[in-house]
């Protein structure tokens, strides 16, 4: 299984177009601090890539990664996307794709609920292409693709509603996962949540067995979102656990057996968003590290 990472941001990117905070200008001024919105792609076969939540910077993404780029007029290495939320910041590249004569995407009922009864996605895109389903239940793991190589399972790590479906008549089932991709010949496992809200059981289980895990590290500490003024809310209390601080996910993750533990979907205020802060050289003594850009993960 090989795993490549698109983008390493929370929603709004790095810089965020209407923020001055020290990442964001930090961002204008040095290229290598920007940051696209948070997304992985996973080889499923031989020239056949799953994209983890559709961004707004998807286009950009693919067309900056030559596995993912057309190899002729109509055939794209791109076979589908996999969502782990209902958010904007991870569905609205779906209409990107709409030059797809169809767009395979896997969702839990929820978000698939979410997306044609808040969004209207499935009436929006029917005229251009068509969007093939493919349930991703909690139950057990089902294949990636259809080949058999590859098997994944949903873990429920939140129920926080995007806020265009606080209103939404949908029963509040998985409105957030962990996906866990499992390769069956080798038996070894990537566990991929970009936005963690409960360290349920499931979840810890889940990380416990994979040998590869990319989590959620949107804000250094609880405190964070507060201070830096943009909101009344911790990160808590805004649905992600935070890296350090009382709970905070540094001590859990370095406490796994996985060979490789990464953080991504950094906000924009994270002082990791600087590449020289300490707070790297803090998590690389607990074996934890921030995932970059472009990074190939060989599973």
């Amino acid at each position: 299984m090989r795993v490549r990472i698109l983008g390493t941001a929370a929603g709004g990117g790095v810089p965020q177009w209407n923020c001055a905070c020290h990442g964001c200008a930090a961002a204008r001024a040095h290229p290598r601090w920007r940051r696209r919105h948070a997304s992985v792609a996973i080889e499923a076969g031989e020239g056949r890539w799953h994209v983890v939540n559709a961004t707004p910077d998807i286009a950009e993404q693919i067309e900056s990664t030559a596995e993912l780029r057309p190899r002729s007029r109509d055939r794209s290495p791109v076979a589908g996307v996999i969502l782990t939320d209902a958010e904007l910041d991870h569905t609205l590249g779906l209409p990107r794709l709409r030059e797809a004569q169809q767009l395979r995407i896997a969702a839990t009922g929820t978000v698939r609920a979410a997306l044609e009864r808040g969004l209207r996605l499935d009436r929006v895109l029917a005229p251009y292409a068509d969007l093939a389903w493919t349930d991703l239940p909690e139950d057990g793991p089902v294949p990636l693709d259809g080949s058999g190589h590859l098997e994944i399972s949903a873990v429920r790590v939140s129920g926080k509603r995007p806020r265009y479906a606080a209103a939404l008549d949908i029963s509040d089932g998985p409105w957030s996962v962990a996906l866990h991709v499992t390769d069956r010949g080798s038996g070894r496992s990537l566990v991929y949540a970009p936005a963690v809200a409960d360290w349920s059981p499931g979840l810890a289980a889940a990380l416990a067995a994979a040998d590869c895990v990319i989590v959620d590290g949107t804000f250094w500490d609880d405190e964070e979102p507060r201070r830096s003024g943009f909101t009344r809310k911790t990160a808590t209390e805004m649905g992600h656990l935070p890296i350090t601080g009382p709970g905070g996910t540094a001590e859990r993750l370095a406490a796994l057996p996985a060979a490789r533990r990464l953080y991504t979907h950094l906000n924009n205020t994270n002082p990791l968003v600087d590449p020289g802060h300490e707070g790297h050289r803090t998590l690389a003594a607990m074996g934890v590290e921030v995932a970059p850009e472009g990074l190939v993960i060989e599973l």
